[in-house]
């Protein structure tokens, strides 16, 4: 961008710092929202893993609050939900 192309589009940098600024919120609740997806199959796959026989119930517990945590750090659970 030259000086003059620079000198002229100046007014709208704040314009342009907003939508930058909208664009990484947008990123981040994208990330946020994969990731409690992410979890939540995770949650899925061990349920299905201890009907196997594959984990005690013992693991099972132990990475089912690991997940947990993990979703409430997420904001994906409420703590009203945390365990029932």
């Amino acid at each position: 961008m030259g000086l003059f192309t620079g000198l002229l589009t100046l007014p709208l940098a704040p314009l342009r710092g907003t939508v930058w600024i909208a664009e990484q919120i947008a990123e981040e609740a994208a990330r946020q929202m994969d990731e409690g997806r992410t979890i939540r199959r995770q949650l899925a796959e061990v349920e299905l893993r201890y009907e196997r026989g594959e984990l005690t119930v013992e693991e099972l517990e132990e990475i089912e609050d690991e997940l947990l945590e993990r979703l409430r750090l997420a904001g994906e659970l409420d703590a009203a939900d945390w365990r029932r």
